[in-house]
């Protein structure tokens, strides 16, 4: 609720001195709310009706509704992301709706399954509507909902990540391209986590950290491609490894790096390497 308040307060009043035909442009004027509501409709709608008649072409339809994800994000922040140069919310939703599309003809094609998927998908996207709106606000001006915005951008992202990864270790394919489209992704992912905290328009010096902590991923993976073990694991211990890395830079420009909260991510780690040693196939 008091992300939806945010919006609330900023809707547009209409004073009683306004003529006729003024009054007649607001009643009909549409605010960002309500088209965070329709973007997430229309998607959503897109994303369910493709499996029924685009089945063959997956991939050219998730980077379509990839792409119209970013333009929704657009029609409803066009202004403010002009005026501050941020320009890097449009990349979390970008893979959002690229990571849930591709999973999504990997799912059973039962209908309650699609369903339940396509809700998660719109909750999703709804809640990163409105987690990039509280970015390009604080980007010029502090407020309260910061904190929340940052933490929904984070759980999704480490989503969009788990399912790009499961995605890219199920085809099967040789390694070379494996790391190139890694390593796409996974800065850029980073690049957007890391500046949901800093919120700074320069990128060269978080570029670095960025840099950084991309080639210590790919590497892992380099490893992991060739693990004897189930992809969705494999999946799932690399995006461990995102949590605890990012999870942890995320701290450390917090200034909360303290010995207790460093534990935590250590854990984290721990138990997604045990996991993954315990669904080895040894000796195959």
């Amino acid at each position: 609720m008091s992300i939806l308040n945010l919006f609330n307060r900023s809707r547009p009043r209409v004073p009683s001195s306004v003529p006729r035909h003024a009054k007649k442009r607001f009643v009909f004027s549409i605010d960002k709310r309500q088209k965070f509501v329709i973007g997430t409709i229309l998607l959503s709608l897109g994303l369910f009706l493709t499996e029924f008649q685009f089945s063959r072409s997956g991939i050219f339809i998730a980077f379509t509704l990839s792409i119209f994800t970013n333009v929704f994000v657009l029609w409803a922040n066009y202004q403010d992301i002009k005026e501050n140069k941020s320009y890097q919310v449009l990349i979390l939703p970008f893979f959002y709706s690229l990571s849930f599309s591709l999973f999504y003809f990997l799912t059973p094609a039962a209908l309650l399954s699609r369903l339940l998927l396509t809700s998660v998908y719109a909750f999703g996207l709804y809640s990163l509507f409105l987690s990039q709106n509280i970015f390009i606000v604080s980007s010029f001006r502090t407020i309260q909902l910061l904190s929340g915005a940052r933490i929904v951008s984070f759980v999704i992202t480490l989503i969009s990540f788990f399912f790009l990864n499961n995605i890219l270790f199920t085809f099967h394919v040789t390694i070379f391209p494996v790391i190139a489209i890694m390593l796409v992704y996974t800065y850029l992912l980073i690049y957007h986590s890391l500046w949901t905290y800093t919120l700074q328009k320069m990128p060269q010096p978080l570029s670095i950290w960025v840099s950084t902590l991309t080639i210590c991923l790919v590497e892992t993976a380099t490893i992991a491609w060739f693990w004897p073990s189930n992809p969705t694991v494999i999946a799932l211990f690399l995006t461990g490894l995102f949590y605890t890395t990012v999870g942890l830079s995320h701290v450390w420009f917090e200034k909360r790096l303290f010995k207790g909260v460093l534990w935590e991510y250590v854990w984290v780690g721990c138990i997604v390497l045990f996991v993954l040693l315990s669904f080895t196939q040894w000796g195959k």
